[in-house]
Parts: structure tokens; C-alpha cells; sequence
């Protein structure tokens, strides 16, 4: 069950500024704190579902989130990992559509929902953060056509490699500097990548083998980033 928690200031919220609202109007950062609910999730439960209407934004306070989308198979494809700071929904509640997949929480996660009329509005008026939208959207239109690519080009051991650096660089690390900051099961490594879970067992052993990274249950450690980076065969 999900409950309601005692709202941070936005002006005092350090996620504010890894987030669209780093340049927005005080008035409508004002506004925002005024209007919003915020919110916990725990693991597991669904901040929206997939063919819903929205009703809103979210901002994401803490935690990790997972947008995912199921297939006529029923199996499932992760489209995206969120993290603190980050939008949910916007893509939908702008272009007047459903949602087109569900968000998850992946780990308790506190997020503040911003009402549609109170968002859309405030779009309206403040130019500086209607160019951030612009640019968020730009992004993820960039980093769609990059994936479909990906998927249709590179073979799955690359996708898998370029995927735990993706993580990597999404959540960062434990307080080891090698643990990557999110406990990730295979299953759902298998539907972020692409591919069977099967496949994703096996080629987690190759990396073991080869040096590149350890295992223990869900926590994944990257000991040599390097290596990752030329098998994923990633270009600057």
C-alpha cells in the first residue's frame, strides 16, 4: 500500500537540480510545492499503469523506478530505469494519450505527483521550462532511436555489457566504488537487454570468467569498467 509523506520544500530539494525544474521560475516552483502530493512506494507497487489516463506528472524524490511495457507474449520489456530527480509521465500527459507502459518501483521510492492543470499551465507561461520539456523530450527521442538500433544491430553479449554500464551510470555505485547501486535480478536484466533469461545467466558467467565483473545474488560488482566498455563497443 502505498501512503502519503510529509513534503520536502522544492527550493530546498537538492534533486531539483539534476531535474527539468533546475531552471524553472520561482513563482512556479512556488506553485508546485503549494499544489503537489507526495507520495511512498513500496517495492514492487505500481505508480501507474499502462493504459491509464494521466492525471498528472511525477517527480521522482528517491528510489529507482522501472518502466516497463508487456508484450503480446506477456513477457516483459523494461523501456527505461528512472532515478531521483527524474519526470514520469510527461511523454503521455503531453502528447493527450494513454500510457503506453507502467512504472514500477524497484525499491521503496517517494515521489511527488504535480496535478495536469497546475503542470500544463505553468508550462504555459515559463518559457525557460518549456525549453527544458523541449530538450527532455528531444533526449528521449534521441536515446529511443539509439535503442532500436542497438536492438536490431549489436549482438546480445554487447547489449548486455553496454547495458550494466547503462545501470552503472543511471544509479552509480555502492560504498565499495564497484557495486552497482541497484539490485537487479536476471529476469529483469533479460527484459532490460532483450533476451531470454537463459541467455543473460550465461553470458553474466562469461563475464565472471573473463575478469569483467562478480556476482553475488543481486548485486552485481564491475571490476574492470574497461573491458565492459570495449566488449559493449561503446563510441564517443
Amino acid at each position: 500500500m502505498s501512503f502519503e509523506h510529509q513534503p520536502l520544500d522544492c527550493k530546498n530539494c537538492v534533486k531539483r537540480f539534476n531535474s527539468v525544474f533546475c531552471k524553472a521560475e520561482n513563482d512556479s516552483v512556488d506553485q508546485i510545492n503549494d499544489e503537489k502530493v507526495c507520495t511512498n512506494y513500496k517495492k514492487g507497487q505500481n505508480i501507474f499503469h499502462e493504459g491509464m489516463r494521466p492525471q498528472g506528472v511525477y517527480c521522482v524524490n528517491f528510489g529507482k523506478i522501472k518502466v516497463a511495457k508487456i508484450g503480446d507474449d506477456g513477457k516483459e520489456q523494461i523501456l527505461r530505469l528512472v532515478k531521483a530527480g527524474d519526470l514520469l509521465g510527461y511523454r503521455s500527459l503531453l502528447g493527450e494519450e494513454r500510457y503506453y507502459a507502467s512504472a514500477v518501483a524497484m525499491e521503496e521510492s517517494g515521489i511527488c505527483f504535480i496535478p495536469k492543470d497546475l503542470f500544463m499551465g505553468i508550462l504555459q507561461k515559463d518559457g525557460v521550462l518549456s525549453m527544458e520539456m523541449m530538450r527532455l523530450l528531444s533526449e528521449d527521442l534521441r536515446k529511443a532511436e539509439q535503442s532500436i538500433t542497438h536492438l536490431a544491430q549489436k549482438p546480445v553479449r554487447e547489449r548486455l555489457a553496454e547495458a550494466l554500464l547503462f545501470i552503472k551510470e543511471t544509479y552509480g555505485y555502492e560504498e565499495d566504488q564497484q557495486t552497482i547501486g541497484l539490485r537487479i535480478s536476471r529476469e529483469e536484466l533479460a527484459n532490460l537487454v532483450g533476451t531470454a533469461t537463459e541467455t543473460v545467466i550465461r553470458l553474466l558467467s562469461e563475464f565472471k570468467s573473463d575478469g569483467m565483473i562478480s556476482l553475488e545474488g543481486k548485486k552485481i560488482k564491475i571490476l574492470s569498467a574497461g573491458a565492459l566498455v570495449k566488449t559493449a563497443r561503446i563510441e564517443d
